[in-house]
């Protein structure tokens, strides 16, 4: 799949899978430009002895956020760090069944934190963030989420490697 200039390729996939994660990435660069916006802004206001108290909250609300989100985008691209050296020396047909095992195990964790993520959210909707006065379940919300989309790009890798598609078709380089 050709990639944008500003973002790096991810490989052929259904045009639902293709569609939240390029939305994912987008979202993922405005929150960081927001973030930085919005500390950059505060520190300016910092030299006429000024602040905008409520950016350390959101900016943590807003980190949380971008933090389970751009692991999402990692997944989508299988970026996340890989220690290959032994899988790597594997046949091609055993290489296939260790992908799948280490994919599936991920899989299953994804699931864990899918449901104790949404679990944290239902359960924080009558807390409050102490300056922004919203319910915590929205600081959550970015774990339950951002997990929740990685289990849907890992559920798909999985599906990809029990029907065989190699991890050079997965997942191309960047040129």
């Amino acid at each position: 799949m050709q990639a944008t200039p500003f973002l790096a390729p991810v490989a052929p996939a259904p045009w639902a899978i293709r569609l939240v994660g390029r939305t994912l990435d987008w979202v993922v660069i405005a929150i960081g430009a927001l973030m930085a916006s919005l500390v950059f802004i505060n520190v300016v206001l910092h030299q006429f002895s000024k602040d905008m108290a409520w950016v350390t909250e959101f900016g943590e609300l807003l980190l949380v956020w971008v933090t389970f989100l751009g692991g999402a985008c990692a997944a989508q691209r299988g970026s996340h760090m890989t220690i290959t050296e032994f899988i790597d020396k594997l046949k091609p047909a055993t290489r296939r069944w260790a992908d799948l095992a280490v994919e599936s195990s991920c899989l299953a964790m994804l699931i864990v934190l899918v449901r104790y993520g949404w679990s944290l959210v239902n359960a924080n909707w009558d807390n409050q963030l102490t300056v922004l006065s919203w319910p915590m379940a929205y600081q959550y919300m970015g774990m339950a989420v951002g997990s929740t989309l990685m289990a849907v790009f890992v559920a798909w890798d999985v599906w990809q490697i029990a029907r065989g598609v190699p991890r050079e078709q997965r997942y191309p380089k960047s040129e």
